[in-house]
């Protein structure tokens, strides 16, 4: 028995060995047959590789359109099967009714988007600038672009617009971090002036090349500035029918706008181009993958001098403004013909925000989307020299003017009334500015203190009310300043010590944002702040005893008394000249 359990254990290790030497042996033959392949075939198979991985990261579709014949894809057309709009305007525009070719070199969405952003070949010309001062102190650049069908000379820059002039005019609301200098704002303003029409684009608070003027400043849900505009020029030009386009975050607030004033509107009709829709969907989205995250940083450098603060000031408050901003809720109120324009492969508006069945259930809303297009883009021809959203709504906005379905503003006994679902936000997104010249956003008035009441002392907020306010433009008989309450009487050694800490923290903020490049002066500001900090310690520790002997000592000494004070005063006078110095 022993014997054949030897033999057994003898055959299992041989057949072991033999097995793991022919595997050996297997390798061996296959490392010499991988050798015998020229590099030059590895080297294709690795740019193969990179092609189909950069095809399907970019989102290329150049083979989809190559074996479609390069007919390009059909416009989607989305409307309330009742809608007259529809009927009376929409079926008769051939460009939505057609087909939709990319411009085959720009078969990528994000390729497209790219080279409008960085190239766009924008047509050459002059606009007639006018600065408008809203109500609450601000100012925008009005840009204008006169059109004309005379002979030879289809647009001026320089003309003015009579009283009674009837050529129609139309608005349009640019979009994020964008202004009337934009290729694809310039293609669009060149070819709406082209057809005899007026274009003016409203520029948004603090860009166009004019700075902030007060306390407010523009955001995706802002409709304020839209909405005096709008009424400024149809009160300018009562006999010349109004237009608006919207592009992207423009479009977004053109939306909300529309459905905010209902019938009230002076709006003759109006077009929305790749509107977000639903900014919380599109914040996710933006989030979701490498390639839209790059977006998101694009996006983010224009508004790095807004928004860094925001991210501690709004972590929580954030999903409730992107709700409230959103147009997708308002999208149902609209009372003027609408014509929204969306690609399904846009890069930063995603298609899962797109409001179908609310843009379905409105008769007055006709969207169509495209297959493909990118953001802003839809670039067609062999040279990339046109884009077809752009003749589809100067070809829509035609047929409209020409119709019976112009929407007519119906006069109603208050027109300062809003929807009551219109967002706080909406009321006014405040400013914090502070001396360092960075722009922290807040809501209103009681959010601009709850939010000092969270990184500020009492005794900060005393010191810096009359500033504060100022810069804020806040109205105490509003919003009563109750921390005024707290404030301790004047001319005591707590009330100084409290202030000249209050001085040093600010300071340190100060210092703090500008990226570390001034904080050498912190040892300074240590330096000169160690004596004060000091006493206050040691009379924490020896205790009342302790106080009243330093406060006999003040007594007797008054010079002594005077001397702190002017090294108060001096402290903050040598510490804002070096901060002005270090910034």
């Amino acid at each position: 028995m022993l014997a054949v359990l030897l033999s057994m254990s003898f055959s299992e290790e041989s057949s072991s060995s033999s097995s793991s030497s022919l595997n050996g042996d297997a390798y061996a033959l296959l490392f010499n047959a991988l050798r015998l392949i020229p590099i030059s075939h590895y080297l294709l198979a690795l740019s193969l590789l990179f092609v189909i991985v950069i095809y399907n990261f970019l989102e290329f579709h150049f083979v989809e359109d190559l074996f479609s014949g390069f007919r390009g894809s059909p416009v989607r057309l989305t409307f309330n099967s009742s809608s007259p709009i529809y009927d009376g305007v929409v079926s008769k525009c051939k460009i939505v009714h057609g087909r939709y070719l990319v411009t085959p070199w720009l078969s990528s969405p994000h390729i497209q988007t790219a080279f409008l952003h960085f190239f766009g070949r924008p047509p050459c010309f002059s606009y007639r600038r006018q600065l408008f001062r809203l109500s609450d102190g601000g100012m925008i650049a009005l840009d204008w672009l006169m059109g004309s069908t005379g002979p030879g000379d289809f647009f001026h820059a320089n003309n003015f617009i009579s009283k009674d002039d009837t050529t129609p005019i139309a608005i349009v609301i640019p979009g994020l971090t964008s202004d009337s200098a934009a290729s694809y704002i310039r293609h669009l303003v060149f070819n709406t002036a082209k057809r005899g029409w007026n274009v003016v684009v409203s520029n948004h608070r603090g860009l166009g090349g004019v700075s902030i003027t007060s306390d407010c400043f523009y955001n995706a849900g802002w409709t304020e500035d839209a909405r005096e505009v709008i009424e400024y020029l149809h009160h300018e030009y009562p006999k010349a029918p109004l237009f608006a386009i919207g592009t992207s975050i423009g479009a977004n607030i053109l939306v909300k706008y529309l459905g905010e004033e209902g019938e009230k509107t002076p709006v003759a009709g109006a077009a929305a181009i790749c509107s977000p829709w639903d900014l919380l969907i599109g914040d996710r989205f933006i989030g979701r993958r490498l390639i839209q995250k790059i977006y998101d940083r694009a996006l983010t450098i224009g508004l790095q001098d807004y928004a860094q603060l925001n991210v501690m000031l709004f972590p929580q408050t954030v999903d409730t403004y992107y709700r409230n901003c959103s147009s997708s809720t308002y999208v149902g109120n609209v009372s003027i013909p609408l014509l929204c324009i969306s690609s399904l492969d846009d890069p930063v508006c995603t298609v899962e925000a797109i409001p179908l069945d609310e843009c379905r259930a409105n008769k007055n809303v006709v969207l169509a989307t495209t297959w493909h297009g990118g953001h802003l883009a839809f670039f067609e021809g062999i040279t990339a020299a046109g884009m077809w959203w752009v003749r589809a709504v100067n070809e829509y906005l035609g047929v409209l003017h020409s119709s019976p379905y112009m929407h007519v503003q119906k006069k109603v006994q208050e027109p300062g009334l809003h929807l009551s679902t219109e967002s706080s936000i909406d009321q006014g997104p405040y400013l914090n500015v502070s001396e360092d010249g960075m722009v922290a956003a807040v809501g209103n008035e009681q959010t601009r203190n709850s939010i000092v009441g969270d990184h500020q002392t009492n005794s900060e907020m005393v010191l810096d009310t009359e500033q504060d306010e100022q810069l804020t433009g806040a109205k105490s008989d509003a919003v009563p300043n109750t921390d005024r309450t707290c404030e301790p009487p004047a001319n005591t050694p707590d009330t100084e010590l409290r202030n000249l800490t209050a001085s040093v923290t600010s300071c340190w903020n100060q210092l703090s944002q500008r990226n570390k490049r001034s904080m050498w002066l912190l040892a300074y500001v240590a330096i000169i702040t160690t004596w004060p900090l000091v006493g206050s310690a040691l009379r924490f520790i020896f205790g009342k005893k302790r106080k009243n002997v330093l406060s006999a000592t003040l007594t007797k000494r008054p010079s002594n008394n005077i001397c702190g004070v002017r090294f108060f005063y001096a402290s903050r006078l040598v510490l804002k000249l070096c901060i002005n110095f270090a910034l």
